[in-house]
């Protein structure tokens, strides 16, 4: 996944910003919340810090391997909370492809070229991948748009709105609209990286 250099910079600026905010996001005063963005801060660091280039910092050999186990122990975690969210689904599915291109970068002849030669190997699952959160940036994108115009409409902050509503008391770790705008963020550099395989 390691391409250009610009271009990975501000993959790595987005999904660590992205991090950042989920884990502001874990002070939420709703359970649930916290737990989903736990999840989606490890998905935003790790995808960060798989995107550096290459010129900058080249992980050693067995940081590959390290890297496929805490992604499969997030993916088992995100199986089991899909029992009764069945939002855990998508993390499942996140997860899953981190632990693909771990591994699909530790088989690769150089590790420093991340993905070229291994991913050929299995192009079906990459194009699978790729339809799902191509999918799901697209979903995410047109879930956005009726947030922004619900608050709009309904006078964020006039006369009409309450105190305590979705109007201005929400803390920025309570803001749907910002998780929402997170997820799409973590979807498009999933999209990103996914074509680089």
């Amino acid at each position: 996944m390691h391409g250009p250099t610009s271009p990975g910079w501000l993959l790595v600026t987005l999904c660590t910003a992205t991090g950042a905010y989920c884990l502001l996001r874990m002070r939420s005063h709703v359970e649930e919340q916290r737990r989903a963005a736990g999840g989606e801060a490890l998905m935003g660091f790790g995808m960060a810090v798989m995107a550096v280039p290459p010129p900058v910092f080249t992980p050693p050999p067995w940081a590959w391997p390290a890297y496929a186990a805490v992604f499969g122990a997030a993916a088992l975690r995100a199986l089991w909370a899909a029992r009764t969210h069945t939002h855990h689904l998508h993390h499942l599915v996140g997860t899953s492809a981190m632990v693909y291109m771990a591994v699909a970068t530790a088989l690769s002849p150089s590790h420093a070229h991340a993905h070229g030669a291994a991913a050929s190997g299995v192009p079906l699952l990459t194009g699978v991948l790729l339809l799902y959160f191509a999918g799901y940036v697209l979903l995410s994108g047109a879930r956005l748009l009726p947030a922004t115009g619900a608050s709009v409409a309904g006078g964020g902050g006039g006369a009409g709105s309450v105190p305590g509503s979705a109007g201005g008391a929400l803390g920025w770790s309570d803001r749907p609209e910002l998780a929402r705008a997170c997820r799409l963020s973590m979807g498009i550099g999933m999209v990103a990286m996914l074509l680089t395989m």
